[in-house]
Formats: C-alpha cells, sequence, structure tokens
C-alpha cells in the first residue's frame, strides 16, 4: 500500500516508502547494505542506483516517509542533526552572507554556525525571536540567507510564530529554515505555516529509541532540494542503512508515541507548577506560558519537554538531577525513557560567557512514556533532597 497527502499522519507514518517487498510478499522491506550495485552495460543503472553513497534503497524509503509527514517533497537523510545542518548552509549559503538565528538556539547550532562555518566568511546575529520588529531589523541589516528558529526552542521553550517569520524572510529574500526536532512532524509541521526548509535531529523523536543518531532535512521547492542532493551526494555524510533502517521504524510510532509523550509531559508541568522549590516551569501547554496561544495555533498538542527553574539556584538544580532514579542524567532527548539533563554543563556548555548563556538554576527534562505517577514520584524523591 502507498501512503498518500489526504490520508492521516499515522497512515502516512506506517505506509510512506514502506511497500511490500514484491518478490516475497515480505510486509517490512529487507534493508539493503549493499555498497554497489550491478550495471546492465555502462551506465545502465537499474531503479537509479549505482554506489551507496549516491542512493540506498533503505535510505530513499527513510527520505519517502519524511517527506510525507513533513508535508514535503523532497527529505535528505544524514548522519547525524549537525551533518544535516551542515549540508543545509553549505547548499545554500556562500561566504559573506549571513544567518539570523534565535539567541537560546541548540548550543550545537551555534558552535557550527559561529565556530565552524565562520571562518568560512558566514555571519551570524542571535535575536530574540519573539520580537519581530527585531528580527525584521537583524534580517535588513545583514546580507541575510537564512533566517534560522527552533520552536519550540531549546532549552528555553519559546515559541515563534512561524508564519510571521516567513513573511519577514521572504520580504527580505531570505528563507525560512524551521528546526522541528522538539516537536516533531506529528506536532508541527512548518511547511504548511510558510517555512521553506524544516530540519531535524532524526536521533531525537522520529527515531524516539535513544538508539541511532541521524539527522534530516524536508523541503518543498524543487530547486532548494536539488542544491542540498548535491551536497548530500557530493560531501556524502549519508545516514549508513540499518541507521536508516531504525528511524524508519521508529517514525511508524512516532503519533502514538507523541500522544503520550505530550500527556506525560502536562501533567509533569501542572506538578512542577505547584512546588514552592520552584521558579518557573517553562512548558507552551501551560496556560501562564506566553507562548501558549500561539502553541495551540500551529501544533496539534504540546510535546514530553518541559524545562523548570528553582529558586535555590545551581545548587538546587544539580542536586535534582544527581537525585533521580526513573529519570536519566543524560544528554539528548526524546526518547521512550525520561531523561534529565543541566544544559549549562551539557548540551549548552558550547555557549557559557555568550549571550546564548542557559541560566545555571535550569533543568531540561525530556518526559518518556512511563506511567506518569512514577515520573512524579521519582521527581518528589529528588525534591526532598534539596537543602
Amino acid at each position: 500500500m502507498s501512503a498518500s497527502a489526504n490520508q492521516g499522519f499515522n497512515t502516512r507514518a506506517v505506509h510512506a516508502g514502506q511497500d511490500f517487498e514484491p518478490r516475497t510478499g515480505a510486509v517490512v522491506p529487507p534493508v539493503h547494505f549493499a555498497t554497489t550495485y550491478a550495471q546492465d552495460g555502462i551506465g545502465g543503472l537499474r531503479d537509479g542506483y549505482e554506489y551507496g553513497r549516491g542512493g540506498n534503497p533503505t535510505r530513499d524509503s527513510l527520505q519517502e516517509q519524511l517527506a510525507a509527514l513533513e508535508l514535503g517533497t523532497h527529505a535528505y537523510s544524514f548522519g547525524s542533526g549537525l551533518a544535516a545542518e551542515d549540508a543545509l548552509i553549505r547548499a545554500l549559503t556562500r561566504p559573506g552572507d549571513h544567518i539570523v538565528l534565535g539567541n537560546d538556539a541548540y548550543g550545537g547550532t551555534y558552535r557550527l554556525i559561529s565556530r565552524v562555518l565562520g571562518e568560512w566568511g558566514i555571519g551570524n546575529t542571535p535575536v530574540d525571536m519573539a520580537n519581530l520588529d527585531t528580527v525584521r531589523q537583524a534580517v535588513a541589516a545583514n546580507k541575510t540567507r537564512l533566517l534560522w528558529v527552533e520552536t519550540p526552542s531549546n532549552p528555553l521553550m519559546k515559541i515563534t510564530d512561524i508564519a510571521a517569520l516567513a513573511g519577514i524572510a521572504h520580504d527580505a529574500g531570505a528563507l525560512l529554515v524551521v528546526d522541528n526536532t522538539f516537536a516533531s512532524p506529528y506536532l508541527q509541521t512548518p511547511l504548511a505555516l510558510g517555512a521553506d526548509i524544516v530540519i531535524h535531529s532524526t536521533t531525537k523523536y522520529i527515531g524516539g529509541h535513544s538508539d541511532v543518531v541521524g539527522g534530516a532535512v524536508v523541503v518543498k521547492d524543487a530547486e532548494l532540494a536539488e542544491k542540498i542532493g548535491f551536497i548530500q551526494f557530493a560531501v556524502g555524510a549519508v545516514s549508513g542503512p540499518m541507521d536508516a533502517f531504525l528511524t524508519t521504524r521508529g517514525l511508524k510510532t512516532l503519533g502514538v508515541r507523541m500522544d503520550r509523550h505530550s500527556l506525560n509531559g502536562q501533567a509533569v508541568a501542572e506538578w512542577l507548577l505547584e512546588r514552592p522549590e520552584v521558579e518557573a516551569v517553562l512548558y507552551p501547554g501551560l496556560p501562564t506560558h506566553p507562548g501558549h496561544e500561539l502553541a495551540k495555533r500551529q501544533m496539534r498538542s504540546f510535546g514530553g519537554m518541559v524545562s523548570v527553574q528553582f529558586k535555590g539556584g545551581e545548587a538546587a538544580a544539580r542536586k535534582v538531577a544527581e537525585s533521580t532514579k526513573v529519570f536519566i542524567l543524560a544528554e539528548s532527548l526524546g526518547g521512550i525513557e525520561s531523561l534529565m539533563n543541566y544544559p549549562s554543563e551539557m548540551t549548552h556548555a558550547s555557549v557559557k560567557g555568550t549571550e546564548l548563556a542557559v541560566p545555571v538554576n535550569l533543568l531540561r527534562l525530556s518526559c518518556g512514556i512511563e506511567d506518569v505517577e512514577d515520573l512524579i514520584a521519582d521527581l518528589e524523591q529528588a525534591f526532598a533532597s534539596i537543602p
């Protein structure tokens, strides 16, 4: 069965790019490990396959699946989220171009743009994406090629108006890139809201099981697709066949997992909101969140990521992070297991001392699919350890 655009999300997730194998009828397509393909005479390629870097049936199946779920026309799968970002920027910018990005962007993204590609002549300006006038001014002040936003952002959980940013970017002749990692295509489809490019760390919710690293770029414009596809082929930071298979397998259950992640995230956020030890809870599902109404408009639900700040400062945050038993102290997010992260010293250590630095009293929680009563009980016993 082939998926079509008018089918529901979960139907597309299960069937897009996943036709049964015609020779045996196997309902799960085989994993293709071959690095090279026999030719019917010189240049006589079978279904376009020549060499594993340029094409692989398992990777192609994943890419078709990703494009279908993000409502794009082309998707490209890479060995990591940062490899996907690097390929995208190399494909679409040249020395002298500029990137305007959120002032609470993921530390790895900022490191790539500022310290790696900055050496190549790509400039950047971090701005508060909630202030559209500031964004507009920053885009106009430079030769801006890409306007880059995470929504929800990592780890401050800011919500940004995708449609408004698309208008600002397009008025200036720039392209809007949306990092959709935290929301996933189940909760949010930026291309349908006016974005030009969607990027993912598929390591997170899309893979969903903390067992495969990957990244993806999705577009709906043939010219952009050609440029990104060329870099994928020419540079070669592609996902391997087993990684592509594991990512596809995770993606098939994304919808049902995100429903549980969202329910657990909402319950944990509401519990945290009542705790006297807490200074602030950053979760778009709370009516007190400044982006709550916008998130209701552009997201299906609010996801499993919750950030919390403590009145007791850095010491309290560290004590809780090191006292949980169900929440695992680890980097990354989006897996079926609950994780806790201290961003200032972990995922965002590379931006310490910059305007992107994360508050030292903040923890980021990735609420998994466990029974929420156990998650709350775990937090309760960890909070009891605060001096």
